[in-house]
């Protein structure tokens, strides 16, 4: 029989795996007797584990919910995920960041040497973006607003802040059913139906200050494309649904496939030969699909379609006459780097 310590772990990870236990499958499951068991769920209950019997012909267990946080006991492999997933949570940028890091301190300083060594091996750092302003940060009450609205399927009015020196208060409160919660490039969205403009919409959460009370329950809608991720790419994209960039066209670089390819996220690339390959991209507008491509220090072949070549056109009239400007105010060229 296993000491007690450990059959308390046992037991206790049996109860969080499902809802009810019949007393007696856990004693088979645990290898101990009934009576046994009856002792341990004991135990846990002096533990502050809100452990309820419940009835029925062969009797159980059930693990609820209780009114204070009893001691926490993991397994090895759950103290390693708990660790990793608090080192994310300093850097989510959803204004838990610095009980999430007392938190991670608390959990590293009881693990055991062994498990404390595997955590040391995957320590998160955050890396900020080289150039832009700073991922916003968003009150932890809101994201708690938000995402309970969501799950409770309710009506959601809240005043919305169009910028940095908008108050929200100069209009009247939107009106929207709720229906996903999502991270994208660090910052937070509420995607959701709008009731007045009956259409989808994306709201930045930091922007958000929800009201209360709630309105009514609403049934979901199907959202377009039934994926929320693909849904919300599409909308960053300029995208009409489809899955794909609204303009997409294809050129001939005269460079290495491999050297073109570390720079294109979602780009294909095909070699054409060692130093020439064949790229086709997409953006959000054609001047910004040239200027993409135009970052790339080689000679370009436009393929097509006609509007890439349009738009490579209009950014050599653009650029040529800021080379000019700059010539006239500095009464000379540039000198060569």
């Amino acid at each position: 029989m296993p000491k007690t310590s450990a059959r308390l772990l046992a037991l206790l990870s049996l109860l969080q795996v499902r809802r009810d236990w019949p007393g007696a499958l856990l004693a088979e499951r645990l290898d101990i007797s009934p009576r046994t068991v009856r002792r341990d769920v004991d135990r846990l209950r002096e533990l502050g584990y809100p452990i309820v019997a419940t009835k029925g012909p062969d009797g159980g267990y059930r693990l609820d919910a209780g009114t204070e946080l009893p001691p926490l006991l993991f397994d090895d492999e759950q103290a390693v995920a708990l660790a990793v997933a608090l080192q994310i949570a300093t850097t989510a940028g959803a204004g838990i960041e610095e009980a999430a890091a007392r938190a991670l301190n608390t959990v590293r300083q009881v693990m055991p040497v062994r498990l404390r060594r595997r955590i040391d091996t995957l320590r998160v750092t955050a890396v900020e973006r080289p150039a832009g302003p700073p991922y916003p940060q968003v009150d932890s009450s809101v994201l708690v607003a938000l995402s309970a609205a969501v799950h409770a399927r309710e009506v959601l009015r809240f005043d919305y802040r169009h910028g940095p020196d908008d108050t929200g208060d100069q209009t009247p409160p939107r009106r929207a059913q709720p229906h996903h919660l999502v991270t994208w490039d660090g910052c937070w969205y509420l995607v959701a139906w709008d009731l007045d403009r009956e259409d989808w919409r994306t709201f930045r959460a930091d922007r958000i200050t929800p009201r209360t009370p709630t309105g009514p329950r609403f049934t979901p809608r199907e959202l377009p494309g039934g994926d929320v991720a693909a849904f919300v790419a599409d909308r960053f994209r300029g995208s009409d649904g489809s899955g794909d960039w609204p303009c997409r066209g294809e050129v001939i670089l005269d460079l290495p496939a491999a050297a073109v390819s570390r720079y294109t996220r979602d780009g294909v690339v095909e070699e054409l030969g060692p130093d020439r390959c064949r790229l086709v991209l997409g953006s959000w507008s054609w001047p910004g699909l040239a200027a993409t491509i135009g970052r790339f220090d080689a000679d370009i072949e436009v393929v097509g379609p006609a509007e890439l070549k349009d738009a490579f056109a209009h950014l050599a009239r653009r650029y040529a006459n800021a080379a000019t400007d700059a010539t006239d105010a500095t009464g000379g060229p540039y000198p060569s780097p």
